[in-house]
């Protein structure tokens, strides 16, 4: 009975017509469990030996790839049908192809995968930074470059644990830095003056739960009625609602409103409101439900909190100018809506609530996300924090220069 040879044994013999031939096996086929077998062939026993020597010192490194024709466009489509597609909700897939098919492909698609190399990548991501868009008016913002990045990256780790390629060439790509946006946020007597417009208009509820719970603009316009446990002050946050782009470049719309879950697990939370506000969710959903019969028939059942009046969806754009109007309303700075946002968190960390609180608040997945964000307030903090112990050496200071002045002066 032969004996069958482990991965990385090879043997060598002559064939009938002369020639040399090396015969090596590499590993195993995961289709069919059978060895993989590679041949090499040459005019000398020497000549094949050599051949068959190279190839095993890189199985026993673990740096040998079978050689393959296969290109980047080709791996990318069948890593993200064969081992992201299950995985992904359809908005991220529908994103994902439109990054390979938009952006990568027509720069990178054709190089076979085992060609591709650390400056081709780098030479990719330096084109997108400026002139990656697509309508030619100037590069991406870092933000895309580095969803581009990180699918790109993901895709050649894939091709690395399966043995397709060495080594994961976009490792060592250097990205465009991320713009630091100023955080802007009401100071506590805007906040005031706001609050004293927002009851003129219908929604002005939805901006006091915003100030009150710092939900994102999706999180608040997709919250139903039953996310909302009144006996007990909670909102949770199981649905978002927000404007998705539609990736038909047939289709003459452009994009839609969708529901959808929290991108992630700290995305799905409970968040306390405070009792007050819990008092103006009630007369809210009393007038919602005098709506509701006004407009019988019509009235669109999404059992949302905030919707117009026959119970459709609000557009994030459209609350966003209902906003704007309020803050001129108010005689305030114009800012954007997510400000509501950073103001809660602001005043929860100026009120001394533990970051790791505010973290899970927010949703944010690490509390590292929160502190980078909220640097400005830690800033305060830390002053703060330096001014409660000012006192310890103050009167330390004094005592020294009153039992010895003039040595602390020649000091």
């Amino acid at each position: 009975m032969t004996k069958k040879k482990s991965n990385g044994e090879g043997s060598i013999y002559k064939r009938n017509d002369g020639k040399w031939c090396a015969q090596l096996t590499i590993g195993v086929d995961p289709s069919t469990g059978k060895l993989k077998r590679k041949f090499f062939y040459g005019k000398t026993k020497k000549e094949v030996h050599e051949k068959m020597i190279n190839v095993q010192s890189k199985l026993l490194t673990g740096s040998y790839v079978e050689s393959t024709k296969l290109t980047l466009s080709d791996w990318l489509y069948t890593w993200l049908d064969t081992y992201k597609k299950n995985d992904l909700r359809a908005r991220t897939y529908q994103s994902y192809e439109y990054l390979i098919r938009i952006h990568i492909n027509p720069h990178l698609g054709n190089i076979q995968l085992k060609n591709l190399n650390h400056e081709q990548i780098q030479n990719f991501y330096n084109f997108l930074s400026s002139k990656g868009r697509i309508d030619g008016k100037g590069g991406l913002s870092p933000k895309t470059i580095k969803n581009i990045h990180t699918l790109l990256h993901e895709v050649l780790e894939k091709a690395v644990q399966t043995q397709k390629i060495y080594t994961n060439v976009a490792k060592t790509a250097n990205l465009p830095k991320k713009e630091n946006k100023e955080i802007k946020i009401l100071s506590k007597d805007d906040q005031l003056l706001f609050l004293k417009v927002v009851n003129s208009n219908r929604l002005g509820i939805a901006f006091i739960v915003s100030l009150a719970t710092g939900l994102r603009v999706g999180e608040l316009l997709g919250l139903r009625w039953e996310d909302v446990d009144m006996d007990n002050n909670i909102l949770n946050v199981n649905q978002t609602i927000g404007r998705v782009k539609l990736f038909d470049e047939n289709s003459s719309v452009k994009s839609k409103l969708a529901f959808g879950e929290p991108k992630t697990a700290a995305g799905k939370r409970s968040v306390s409101i405070p009792p007050c506000v819990t008092e103006q969710l009630k007369k809210h959903k009393k007038k919602q439900n005098e709506e509701r019969l006004v407009f019988d028939g019509v009235f669109n059942e999404h059992n949302l909190v905030f919707c117009s009046q026959i119970g459709i969806p609000i557009d994030p754009k459209n609350l966003d100018r209902t906003f704007k109007s309020l803050l001129k309303k108010a005689e305030l700075e114009k800012t954007n809506l997510h400000a509501l946002r950073h103001t809660y968190a602001t005043r929860l960390l100026e009120a001394n609530e533990h970051p790791k609180t505010v973290q899970e608040l927010l949703g944010h997945s690490t509390i590292s996300t929160t502190l980078d964000i909220y640097s400005h307030v830690n800033s305060e903090l830390k002053h703060s924090a330096a001014k409660k112990i000012e006192h310890l050496f103050t009167s330390a200071t004094d005592t020294i220069i009153k039992e010895s002045p003039l040595n602390y002066m020649i000091s």
